[in-house]
């Protein structure tokens, strides 16, 4: 039986929860119907204490772990809320009310052509402010699934085309607006009361 390692074509169901002194609070689920999937060793980004836990696991084993901030997606940064001027989001001549709103997901680049995601935090007359911290950032996260299939993943499966999704999952929550998420993903989004408006749920930083 295939087991879980570098090259092989992993699926898993599981929850993912956070952890919190009241109780756990699920935020997510990938199920064994529609399982989430990925090329073990090959998905740029992928959390090494996520997969640290799957890696030698089989189909039929199932697994619970938690991982701490510093493990997971790290502590808050304050540098990363930015106060941007609003005439960044004029188009037209009109301020971008219909993307830009308190609790949206906007898309940005960088100075060095990145693409980033950051979450609307507050708009005045002048200024938007914009939290590009990780979601999860200062989180303790816990998953608790089960692995559904492991196999050999074809050549094609391990050079798929570049996505712009990043995930909720053990990884980067990066948007899916306007169509990014990538096929491979099957437009698994989550939605606001999941904790991610919009956003794509796998394991990356």
């Amino acid at each position: 039986m295939e087991i879980i390692s570098t090259g092989k074509m992993v699926e898993i169901a599981y929850k993912i929860f956070l952890v919190e002194k009241d109780g756990d609070t699920m935020i997510y689920e990938f199920k064994a119907d529609k399982p989430d999937h990925f090329v073990f060793g090959h998905e740029p980004g992928m959390l090494e204490s996520f997969t640290n836990h799957l890696e030698g696991l089989k189909a039929g084993d199932e697994f619970d772990f938690i991982l701490s901030p510093i493990e997971a997606f790290g502590e808050r940064n304050p540098d990363l809320v930015q106060v941007l001027d609003k005439s960044l989001f004029i188009i037209e001549g009109e301020f971008d009310s219909d993307r830009v709103y308190e609790g949206a997901f906007v898309p940005m680049m960088t100075g060095d052509g990145m693409r980033i995601e950051g979450i609307v935090k507050e708009i005045t007359d002048d200024t938007v402010t914009i939290d590009f911290n990780h979601q999860l950032a200062g989180e303790t996260v816990k998953y608790t699934g089960k692995v559904i299939n492991v196999r050999e993943a074809t050549d094609e499966e391990k050079n798929p085309p570049r996505h712009q999704c990043g995930g909720c999952g053990g990884g980067d929550c990066g948007g899916c607006e306007g169509g990014d998420c990538d096929k491979d993903h099957d437009g698994e989004c989550c939605g606001k009361g999941n904790g991610h408006d919009g956003q794509c749920c796998k394991n990356h930083k």
